[in-house]
């Protein structure tokens, strides 16, 4: 049976394959190699998904060890850790012993620690020695996301002798990170880097440190997914050198896993941004109850939040009762406020993401926020004054109101509430980051809560203010 999660309509080329891979499996499973050796492992990783799941370990083992770790990278992560854990320790350790150092780390890190501890258990000393370093790191830093597959060469050796290590390299096993060769001085230090383009340009006789560039980019190991991201997005870079305090290389971050960090931050993001804690799994695959944690938490914050909203109203009630037509103009200057301060929450969090803006920046913030509120609300103002002037005067006559004074009080109170708004929104963002949260937390939402409240009293107080003597 078909497994819900992976629907033939999403892969069609898989959903061709599928069968034939799947009679292949049950009549000749010596045959599945050679005919599915043309098609690309995430291809392939496709396939798997459509077969039945107790199909999937048989399809991996008809793979050569290198093949079936490639499919294996591929695969969706549940069904990756519910394959890893059908099999045996020692048949898991094959496969995974066959992967880049960063995504055999990455895939011992979504199972169990227990499986995990025995599958390491199994694997070569170096490997396993290789696997636990990266492991130390925090998912989501440099240190996370490197491979320790990379080339480097000292600076005194010659071009010609670089040529043969670096094929020797090459040849001797997977080097994920073939594209750059690191020059290192005599005591590992790093301090030049070049092309293999480069290094077979060069001049011969030459030494690699005369012909590499010194000028490199690195970043620390514990340098934050976004830092990395920002290095190679800003130095059009293939791979960035993580590098310890000695400046020795410790591993590269090569850009194919950067562009998997910045999906699943701005994935994040996203759903911050929409009031509710990021899903750590795909939608179609997170159970129900997990959902309903996920998104009730800060649904039930908000909800508390709003609470104030009916407060500041009972607050205000002898006011209402005395012009209950204000009540009219609430839902307009409420949300006027909310979208004001939605639209600067969502331009600093993205500007403080891209390093446009940093921590120290609040001020020039603030400074370029107020003006800029003032006029977006004054554009509102006068919106809000023709909507009253033209639509509703004779409904304000019958409540014994003139109607130019409501439409300068609305008025005036859009001006504050934008203004406020768009100030607070792009503040948020700076306070949640000094306190050591995600930027992303101060969500479009929570914004509009807060502007909510302080909404509702701007609106009433500039009521008091300008309706006084009439039924105020």
């Amino acid at each position: 049976m078909t497994p819900p999660d992976y629907t033939p309509e999403d892969r069609p080329v898989a959903a061709l394959l599928a069968p034939d891979i799947l009679a292949l499996l049950d009549d000749a499973p010596t045959a599945v190699a050679a005919d599915t050796e043309e098609l690309h492992a995430a291809d392939l990783a496709d396939v798997a998904e459509l077969l039945p799941r107790d199909k999937v370990p048989a399809l991996l083992a008809a793979l050569p060890p290198q093949r079936a770790a490639d499919v294996l990278e591929y695969l969706d992560e549940d069904l990756r850790t519910e394959v890893l854990e059908a099999m045996s320790a020692r048949q898991a350790a094959a496969l995974v012993s066959e992967m880049t150092p960063d995504d055999r780390a990455d895939t011992l890190e979504e199972i169990e620690e227990e499986r995990a501890e025995e599958i390491l258990a199994a694997i070569s000393v170096e490997a396993r020695r290789e696997t636990e370093k990266l492991l130390a790191y925090e998912p989501d830093t440099a240190g996370g996301l490197m491979t320790t597959e990379f080339v480097s060469v000292p600076a005194s050796m010659t071009v010609e002798a670089a040529l043969v290590s670096v094929r020797n390299i090459a040849r001797s096993g997977r080097r994920e990170a073939m594209y750059q060769i690191y020059v290192t001085d005599e005591n590992g230090r790093l301090n030049g880097v070049l092309s293999l383009r480069e290094l077979l340009a060069a001049p011969e006789g030459a030494k690699v440190g005369d012909v590499a560039w010194t000028e490199v980019v690195t970043v620390a190991a514990q340098s934050d997914r976004e830092e990395v991201s920002r290095a190679i997005s800003n130095y059009d870079l293939v791979a960035v050198p993580v590098v310890d305090d000695n400046h020795r290389v410790l591993g590269v971050v090569t850009v194919d896993d950067v562009i998997d960090a910045i999906q699943e931050e701005q994935t994040e993001d996203v759903q911050k941004f929409g009031g509710m804690e990021a899903l750590d799994e795909p939608y179609m695959q997170i159970g129900f109850w997990r959902m309903v944690q996920k998104r009730g938490g800060w649904l039930s914050a908000l909800f508390l939040s709003e609470m104030l909203t009916a407060s500041a109203m009972n607050h205000y009630g002898a006011e209402l009762a005395k012009a209950i037509v204000l009540v009219a103009f609430i839902p307009l200057v409420m949300s006027s406020g909310g979208n004001s301060g939605s639209q600067a929450t969502s331009l600093i969090i993205r500007a403080l993401a891209l390093g446009e803006i940093r921590l120290r920046d609040w001020w020039r913030i603030a400074l370029r926020e107020l003006p800029t509120g003032l006029m977006l609300g004054s554009i509102l103002c006068v919106l809000g004054i023709a909507r009253i002037l033209l639509w509703q005067h004779t409904g304000l006559t019958d409540y014994g109101l003139h109607h130019n004074l409501v439409a300068f009080t609305v008025g005036v109170a859009l001006i504050g509430i934008v203004t406020f708004g768009s100030l607070a929104g792009s503040m948020l963002p700076f306070v949640m980051k000094g306190l050591g949260f995600d930027p992303a937390s101060a969500s479009a939402p929570f914004v509009a809560t807060l502007v909510d409240v302080t909404g509702l009293v701007i609106f009433f107080t500039v009521a008091q203010v300008f309706l006084r003597g009439t039924l105020l």
